[in-house]
């Protein structure tokens, strides 16, 4: 696959740009994951989380702003960049932080977002920390007693998960701990880095004969078995990884193929479970790409793994329309982690 110019990505990006610039200060509908201790939690959502209201629910609109951040960062001359910072500035104020950390560190909410929504929280610091824009400098500051409360929430958690979920929605263990392994990394936190390490081996280290042809699940939007092999590429130098990857996926083929792995279809974009099947395509093939580069270049499983990454990429840009919230509310957010390349750089 010929990598697209900056220019080709700039314009792809566009319609992309278009839904969550829409969406990120939609208040309704909106899914609220929310424990009531009694009347006087009643309230709409932008009281609650005045920064993470729109785009259906919390998690969506955390990782909307981590997309709008890396499409300003990366792509300063768009047309979109410029609508995106004011979208961000309207966001990232002062009080709107310290709001949403008082919610989050509430103690009848030590489980809101875990794992997934604050991996997320995590891959927004992760955005914001070198970006040298005038604007961001405040909104750095701003963000990271958030990034530590998520961090220790999800040390305290994996130090007393005594069996990982390897399930294909939120609660999955190995994609959080992968975003949250990346952040560790930009931050320079060691202590959570080792841990994480630590883990995914206790985790996944003696894992063997995947189960993928069980895969998908009906809801899925992230596969268990390669977020488990994207998460341990992460945690090994190339040849051990190699190893690994051949007892956990004997089945790889050498021969170039990409019919080992199909392309998941939808039956119903606009039901909010079934579109969960667009982010999967996307997700695969992000995941299927940082696998790849987990490997020595003379691994002579890369071009089945690269043809099969591109299959699910083509797949899933053609699939998914701007026709439903359903999916516009979150999907941009995977396509841009996936064609910025932003689990690999």
């Amino acid at each position: 696959m010929l990598k697209p110019t900056r220019g080709e990505l700039i314009d792809l990006m566009a319609v992309y740009a278009d839904w969550v610039l829409e969406s990120i200060h939609r208040e309704y509908p909106n899914h609220v994951s929310h424990s009531l201790r009694n009347a006087k939690d009643l309230a709409e959502p932008r009281q609650h989380t005045p920064i993470f209201y729109g785009c259906y629910d919390w998690h969506s609109s955390v990782h909307s702003h981590w997309m709008l951040v890396r499409l300003a960062r990366l792509f300063p001359e768009a047309p979109y960049a410029d609508r995106a910072l004011d979208s961000l500035a309207s966001s990232f104020v002062a009080d709107g932080f310290e709001a949403e950390f008082d919610y989050l560190n509430a103690d009848h909410r030590q489980t809101f977002e875990r794992p997934y929504g604050l991996a997320w929280l995590l891959q927004l610091g992760s955005e914001l920390r070198p970006w040298s824009a005038e604007r961001a400098r405040n909104w750095k500051i701003g963000i990271e007693p958030l990034e530590k409360l998520a961090a220790d929430r999800l040390a305290g958690w994996l130090g007393k998960l005594t069996y990982p979920i390897r399930s294909g929605e939120h609660s999955q263990t190995a994609f959080a701990m992968g975003l949250a392994l990346d952040w560790s990394r930009t931050a320079d936190e060691a202590s959570f880095e080792t841990l994480l390490i630590e883990r995914a081996h206790d985790y996944f280290r003696s894992d063997c004969e995947a189960p993928l042809a069980w895969e998908p699940s009906g809801h899925d939007f992230l596969s268990p078995c390669l977020a488990e092999a994207d998460l341990m590429r992460r945690c090994m130098d190339p040849y051990d990884f190699g190893d690994w990857l051949e007892r956990f996926m004997p089945f790889l083929p050498t021969t170039g193929e990409d019919n080992w792995l199909a392309p998941v279809q939808v039956s119903d974009p606009a039901d909010p479970k079934l579109a969960h099947l667009d982010g999967l395509n996307l997700s695969r093939a992000w995941m299927l790409d940082g696998i790849a580069t987990g490997l020595s270049p003379d691994d002579q499983r890369l071009p089945s793994i690269c043809a099969a990454s591109l299959s699910h990429r083509e797949t899933a840009l053609a699939s998914i329309t701007g026709q439903h919230y359903e999916g516009t509310h979150w999907l941009g957010s995977f396509v841009t982690y996936l064609v910025t390349a932003r689990g690999i750089e």
